[in-house]
């Protein structure tokens, strides 16, 4: 339990700071960023897809509307599919996500600051350990 509950809150920790000195000033909620982000990286992206890479529901991507009120987010109908609708980046949200990104990354280099490379790469490597244990008792995730 105490494992748990301390990765738990070193999580809930890590995305307060992340989404109050970095994504709030920008507009943005953590969701927010965390869709910008996989749609930077995969663009352009079907809604279904975006909401996968970034770890949410379709219905919690479709409703950030504030991105492309914004003039950060395109949304288009797929020329596949009529029905599903394909996500980019505009000009302004290419410069806002690669902004972002910046800050956010040396926020995220601030609190692993402490541990050493080694103790870096060994937390990574037990992280994903717990992660894909998770196969072995069906556990319930977002991809």
């Amino acid at each position: 339990m105490r494992l748990v509950f301390t990765l738990h809150r070193a999580d809930n920790m890590v995305v307060y700071d992340l989404e109050s000195t970095v994504h709030r000033p920008r507009g943005w909620s953590w969701p927010g960023f965390r869709v910008l982000f996989a749609i930077w990286l995969s663009a352009p992206v079907e809604a279904k897809k975006a909401a996968e890479l970034s770890g949410m529901s379709r219905a919690a991507v479709s409703a950030l509307n504030t991105l492309e009120r914004d003039g950060l987010l395109r949304k288009e109908r797929a020329a596949c599919d009529g029905r599903a609708v394909g996500l980019s980046l505009t000009d302004s949200g290419q410069e806002a996500i690669t902004s972002a990104f910046l800050a956010h990354n040396k926020q995220e280099q601030e609190w692993a600051g402490p541990l050493s490379e080694d103790e870096t790469r060994t937390m990574v490597e037990l992280l994903g350990q717990l992660t894909a244990h998770s196969v072995d008792f069906d556990a319930r995730h977002r991809a």
